[in-house]
C-alpha cells in the first residue's frame, strides 16, 4: 500500500471505558512519531484530540516498532484498531491525555492465539489504567473474533506487570517466548466465541 494513501484508511472507532479512550493507532499517527520532528507531540495531539505529555513515549515505544506496524498495516489493514493508544478522560471537561499503548496482535485467519502487550507512563501506573485498557481490548476483540486464548510475555522480576495480568483473570504457563521472559494466558470460553468476520465493528464499543 503506497505511503501517500495509508493515512486514508477508513477509521476505526474508539473504544470507550468508564475512564479512558482507547484510540486506534494510524499510520498517520506512527509516521507522526518517526519523523519526531521538534513539535510532534503537539502534532500527534492535534490527529488523536489528544494531550501528549513532556514524558511521552512510554517504554519499548521505539522507531523500530513503528516501521514493524506500518509493514502490519500495509500487509493487511484490518490490523487497524488491534494496537491502541490509551488516553486518559478528563471526567468534566472530556479531554483527553495520552498515557499509553495496548497492542495484541493480529493472528490472521488461521490462528486463534492473541498475544498482547501494553505500555503505561510512569507517572499513571498502579491506578488501574492497564487493567481497564486490558479488559475493554479483550471484550472488543472477542464481540468479533473468535479467539481460543490471550497470551503476553513479561519478565519475573516485574511484579506491576504480573500483577495487571493476573488481575485481569491470565495464570502462569512457563516460559515465555523470547529470552528470560515468562508467559502467562487467558483462556476464552468456547460457548461466547462468535463466528469470524473480518473486520471489527465500526460503531463505538462501551466497555
Amino acid at each position: 500500500m503506497p505511503v501517500e494513501h495509508m493515512s486514508q484508511i477508513s477509521h476505526v472507532a474508539d473504544i470507550h471505558t468508564s475512564r479512558l479512550d482507547l484510540i486506534a493507532i494510524t499510520p498517520l499517527a506512527l509516521h507522526c512519531e518517526a519523523a519526531a520532528a521538534p513539535e510532534y507531540r503537539a502534532q500527534l495531539g492535534q490527529i488523536l484530540d489528544a494531550e501528549v505529555p513532556a514524558s511521552w513515549p512510554v517504554e519499548h515505544w521505539e522507531p523500530h516498532v513503528f516501521d514493524w506496524l506500518l509493514n502490519q498495516i500495509a500487509a493487511d489493514p484490518r490490523v487497524i484498531g488491534w494496537t491502541r493508544y490509551v488516553s486518559l478522560r478528563d471526567p468534566v471537561t472530556g479531554s483527553r491525555t495520552l498515557i499509553g499503548t495496548f497492542g495484541s496482535l493480529y493472528p490472521g485467519e488461521t490462528s486463534r492465539q492473541i498475544e498482547v502487550g501494553y505500555g503505561i507512563l510512569p507517572e499513571y501506573r498502579r491506578r488501574g489504567y492497564a487493567s481497564e485498557a486490558m479488559e475493554a481490548m479483550l471484550a472488543w476483540i472477542q464481540s468479533f473474533f473468535p479467539a481460543r486464548c490471550f497470551v503476553a510475555q513479561t519478565f519475573p522480576h516485574l511484579a506491576p506487570s504480573i500483577g495487571v495480568l493476573e488481575k485481569t483473570g491470565f495464570t502462569f504457563v512457563g516460559p515465555g517466548f523470547e529470552e528470560g521472559t515468562i508467559l502467562y494466558r487467558r483462556d476464552c470460553a468456547s460457548a461466547s466465541e462468535p463466528a469470524f468476520t473480518p473486520h471489527p465493528p465500526s460503531a463505538d464499543n462501551e466497555t
